[in-house]
């Protein structure tokens, strides 16, 4: 089978789905072939004696285009699935264990799959992620058994892409196409994904980056109804009218920041908790304002400007997405230029008050915003969850190459990256190759 798979990553059927999936230049399609053969032989240097049918598997990483922290309010947001993937070559065992090797780290990760509560040690850890995953197939009465896999990701942790999100569906999905004939639909495979990231990795994240990865394309979600959110797809491609989608990484570890974000959603929860529901989607913007002064005594002032960024960015995704739909991409942007503003002052998202001394995002945004004034197109905000991190920019090409120049000599060479949207969600890959 690694044989078969080796010539069918030479086939013409191959680099048809490559260039849909990472780009129709001759030099990405080579790439990602090259990338996926040394895929195989990083399992079969692992692995040596597996005989068993090798499986390939595909799962993007997002961007968040509009609605920055509604999701966990039941608010609805804008996410679009991106070229950058978390790739694996895997193998079912009969041993109860999976074994999972991961390009660009020492040892390996291992899972008792007879051992699946939450283990407090492993927390923001990979081996959490499959243990979550895991338990969840099995709570829901799914099949699980033994793995051995082999992964490698483009989505690089810190890059603002979810990388989380990209490897918990990809966990999912191989799970689901090793054990379970594929029966588990993309939405389910996300909230198996927010589940591991909840209660095992120990982040409080909403649903939406793991219903970009599951699904692809540009998505609305709304999350109203948390059992079955809704959502549709939108055709979004900013080339079509001249503009490159990019993520700035301005640096800064995540690590010490899951107290900041675990605050926003506790905070806009409190002031919904304080007008008598569970959650602001349950209330108005008008609710929020004449009941301010209780809520200052009660909530506090930053409480009330997260809740009014909830509202008022919730409904800019329906803007957004309308925007996009009627072709006025001009206004789209005005919109994304709009949510970025509210984050940046209301939400408070764009640095840590652990460390006033370093405050990239801001720092970023201030010099994008200057660059756009300058030269009168684009848009910019925070990316995700914020603090620390990526913004997105969009600008027209003629302005890329100065404004990477400038902004590359601020945080460094290969800060700023191009995004491409990536219609397919999490795959598996073996009938599409062959």
């Amino acid at each position: 089978m690694r044989l078969q798979l080796l010539n069918l990553l030479n086939g013409d059927k191959t680099r048809a789905t490559f260039a849909k999936l990472y780009g129709e230049q001759e030099q990405t399609i080579e790439y990602q072939t090259l990338r996926y053969k040394k895929l195989l032989r990083a399992y079969k240097a692992h692995f040596p004696q597996d005989e068993g049918e090798l499986q390939l598997f595909s799962t993007p990483g997002r961007t968040e285009v509009g609605g920055n922290h509604t999701d966990h309010n039941a608010g609805r947001v804008l996410a679009a699935a991106v070229h950058f993937d978390t790739i694996a070559a895997a193998t079912a065992v009969e041993d109860n264990q999976v074994v999972l090797y991961s390009e660009g780290y020492d040892g390996f990760f291992q899972v008792n799959l007879s051992q699946l509560e939450p283990v407090p040690e492993e927390k923001e850890t990979t081996t959490a992620l499959i243990r979550g995953v895991a338990a969840r197939f099995r709570q829901l009465g799914c099949t699980i058994g033994g793995v051995h896999a082999c992964i490698s990701s483009s989505v690089a942790r810190g890059s603002g892409l979810s990388s989380s999100a990209s490897i918990e569906i990809l966990l999912g999905t191989i799970l689901n196409t090793l054990y379970n004939n594929n029966k588990l639909e993309p939405v389910l495979l996300a909230k198996i994904g927010q589940y591991a990231e909840n209660v095992y990795f120990g982040k409080p994240c909403g649903l939406m980056d793991q219903m970009a990865c599951a699904i692809g394309g540009l998505l609305i979600i709304d999350f109203q109804i948390e059992e079955k959110p809704k959502f549709r797809k939108i055709n979004f491609d900013p080339e079509n009218h001249g503009y490159h989608v990019l993520v700035v990484d301005t640096g800064g570890s995540h690590a010490d920041l899951t107290q900041d974000y675990a605050e926003i959603p506790f905070e806009m929860k409190n002031v919904a908790n304080l007008l008598g529901k569970q959650v602001l989607r349950e209330l108005s913007l008008a609710d929020l304002i004449v009941n301010t002064p209780m809520l200052r005594k009660e909530a506090g002032d930053r409480a009330i400007l997260r809740a009014m960024h909830f509202f008022q960015d919730d409904q800019r995704v329906c803007d957004q997405a309308q925007a996009l739909e009627e072709n006025r991409f001009t206004d789209f942007l005005q919109l994304v230029q709009e949510s970025g503003s509210s984050s940046w002052r209301c939400l408070q998202n764009c640095h840590t008050s652990q460390n006033p001394r370093e405050q990239g995002v801001a720092l970023a945004l201030a010099l994008t915003e200057a660059f756009i004034k300058r030269t009168g197109k684009g848009a910019c905000r925070v990316h995700g969850g914020g603090f620390a991190g990526t913004i997105q920019v969009y600008l027209p090409g003629e302005h890329l190459k100065e404004y990477i120049d400038l902004i590359e000599g601020v945080f460094g060479s290969k800060t700023v990256t191009a995004l491409k949207i990536r219609s397919e969600g999490t795959l598996h890959l073996n009938s599409l190759l062959g």
